[in-house]
């Protein structure tokens, strides 16, 4: 009410102005009406200008009141609070609290016991004027906020069980697609049709199964293709079970052939649309791993599980057909072309960009280099070999590459899809048009943007798959120099045809054998110097055994360390009963971890724990300000969770 008088105050001012001006005109004819106009107007400025005085003090005591109340404790005031309210003392301790306090909280007398015991162990003082704090106490839940009233701290208990368990509820119901896909149906199919019939009907009858007991959707997409839609609560139950359906389709096969499926899970989506893109982007990353495991992502983060199965080789040439043609299209698109590998190049890095340099140059007549750094390349005996045979210079360093690059120019990337294990990102980032031709298994952080993605994590090498898509090229040019850099490249990550090879593998290694390589001369690019020599001897010598698996470590170093560490690695898993080898060294300043393995330990889980990725087969990692023995403690329990969870 008396605001609403305060709001009139203006008019009485024009009223009073109004009156005076009309006692001045009329003053000329009626002294008498002027007087009384007069008097009216003074009476209405005296009534404005007294109003305006009370109003003003009537707002300072109110602002005065309010602010006692707020900067100090008055318990009459907080104990009309319709919610839990308590004080606390400088130390953290209450000396106050209003009886609805007492009340819901069911605390006779807590004054003189910890806050922190009513905030879930928090610390009262680190969350005075944030946004509050979530709490539960007796099976209810608050949102706790603190502010300070002088040299105590007030805590308000706003109780929300209601519209949390709303929340919850929401959020467990959220559809979660699942994608499913036969990974090596092709298989089955080659071996028996009637194989594959009975194979395919048991793999649906485990997914309908699986779907069944948690009350799913189940729909087959298409052939070796299925979704299935859970509530979001029962992801969480399959990933504390470690998701036995893995388990269960490879128990299907036989000896020879097991079945496989992978799987891309999609979390936190609000619609079933939003889901089932995501969805897809997960399956993608789980094949792009090899297969055999669920890939779940939530807010852009990967979470796997399983991927314990080998990689099945894909006998069909089609796919590698069509890159070859793309990868034309781009090339006739752009003016120079730059080949370029990953830090510290090997045989396999370097051998891949000698090949597809030559093509590029006398096939597609572009200006084409192998962009490399000499000083840290562990392919020095390639290097020198090719610059010694052929007629002219075909490697460039990174700097000299940058200074080249034009809007056209084509960058082709092997052996590494990461940013950060590129030779050199700066070029990388200068280049508009970028290929990308790799047989790792696919890391999340992998290159998103090339215009041709060339991912075959069932290759042996990039060198095979190099070999594959020189094939479909005019490949007379390519002569027996660059043919032994593609089969050293081979014989490399094959350990001389050992590990990962398949059909193609000998298949892409007769290629160029026709094309002129020479195995011997091949096999002398391996050999070393006695001082790498003594070196891996001693990492070998000096390696402990973990639960199956050689773990050595070194802490000098050394010019060729990382040649030598390689090597032992090799080494030690010739040794009876290893299933996989770690090798430990510094090298700039930087612990690495070299691993390797026959398959039966998959060291791409193991390195990712620490940080790194690579291949089911090898693998590596690098640690930053860790002492040896930290890293050493650190990669045990990697290599034991790893077994653990692949014995479950």
């Amino acid at each position: 009410m008396k605001r609403r008088l305060w709001t009139l105050a203006p008019w009485f001012i024009i009223f009073s102005v109004v009156m005076f001006a009309m006692a001045t005109f009329t003053f000329q004819y009626s002294r008498a009406l002027c007087y009384i106009e007069s008097g009216i107007a003074t009476v209405s400025a005296v009534l404005v200008a007294a109003f305006s005085f009370w109003f003003r003090g009537y707002i300072r005591n109110m602002v005065k009141n309010t602010a006692n109340h707020i900067s100090g404790f008055d318990a009459d005031y907080l104990d009309r609070y319709k919610y839990p309210v308590v004080a606390v003392g400088e130390k953290g301790d209450i000396f106050w609290c209003n009886s609805r306090f007492r009340r819901v909280l069911g605390s006779r007398s807590p004054e003189g016991e910890s806050i922190n015991s009513y905030l879930s162990g928090k610390d009262v003082f680190s969350i005075v004027d944030s946004d509050g704090t979530d709490v539960a106490i007796n099976g209810k839940e608050f949102t706790v906020y603190a502010l300070w009233a002088g040299d105590s701290v007030i805590c308000h208990f706003i109780e929300n069980t209601y519209y949390k368990a709303v929340l919850r509820e929401y959020n467990a119901s959220l559809p979660c697609v699942a994608l499913i896909t036969f990974d090596n149906a092709d298989d089955f199919v080659t071996s028996s049709e009637e194989f594959y019939s009975t194979v395919a009907i048991s793999v649906e009858a485990n997914l309908q199964g699986w779907a069944g007991d948690y009350n799913a959707m189940y729909k087959k997409i298409s052939n070796n293709r299925y979704m299935i839609i859970f509530r979001d609560t029962d992801v969480d139950k399959m990933i504390s079970q470690r998701f036995p359906i893995l388990k269960n389709i490879r128990s299907i096969g036989t000896a020879r052939h097991i079945p496989t499926i992978s799987v891309g899970l999609a979390r936190g989506c609000k619609t079933v649309h939003d889901s089932e893109i995501a969805a897809r982007k997960a399956l993608e990353m789980s094949l792009g791993r090899g297969g055999d495991q669920v890939a779940i992502i939530k807010d852009n983060a990967y979470e796997f599980f399983g991927g314990t199965a080998t990689t099945t080789e894909k006998v069909s040439k089609v796919r590698m057909r069509v890159i070859a043609n793309a990868i034309s299209r781009a090339v006739a698109d752009s003016d120079k072309v730059y080949i370029m590998g990953h830090r510290f190049s090997d045989l396999d890095c370097i051998g891949a960009g000698i090949g597809l340099q030559c093509i590029m140059e006398k096939s597609f007549k572009k200006y084409s280099k192998v962009v490399v750094n000499e000083e840290t390349s562990m392919a020095r005996q390639l290097i020198d070999y090719a610059r010694e045979k052929l007629e002219s210079e075909v490697f460039i360093t990174p700097s000299e590459a940058i200074k080249g690059v034009t809007a056209r120019t084509l960058l082709i990337i092997v052996d590494t899809h990461i940013k950060t294990s590129l030779e050199s990102a700066e070029l990388y980032e200068k280049c508009k048009k970028v290929v990308l031709i790799d047989h790792h298994r696919r890391a999340v952080n992998y290159i998103d943007n090339s215009l041709v993605f060339c991912h075959e994590p069932s290759a042996s090498s990039a060198s095979e798959m190099c070999s594959e898509i020189i094939s479909y090229f005019d490949d007379k040019p390519l002569g027996y120099i660059q043919a032994d850099a593609l089969l050293s490249g081979i014989m490399l990550d094959t350990k001389n045809f050992v590990l990962k090879t398949g059909v193609r593998t000998f298949e892409a290694a007769a290629y160029l054998r026709r094309k002129g390589a020479n195995t011997l001369t091949v096999k002398e690019m391996f050999s070393g110097s006695i001082d790498t020599y003594r070196e891996k001897v001693d990492f070998v010598v000096n390696s402990e055994v973990f639960r199956g698996c050689a773990i050595s470590g070194m802490e000098k170093q050394a010019k060729d360390i990382r040649i030598a560490a390689a090597q032992a690695a090799d080494e030690m898993l010739t040794l009876q009963g290893i299933v996989a080898s770690f090798v430990l060294f510094k090298a700039e300043n930087k612990l690495n971890i070299s691993a390797r393995s026959y398959g039966r330990l998959n060291v791409q889980l193991v390195m990712e724990k620490l940080g790194g990725g690579g291949h089911q087969t090898m693998a590596a990692t690098q640690l930053v300000n860790t002492p040896l023995e930290s890293a050493v403690e650190q990669l045990k329990l990697a290599i034991a969770e790893v077994i653990d969870n692949s014995e479950e």
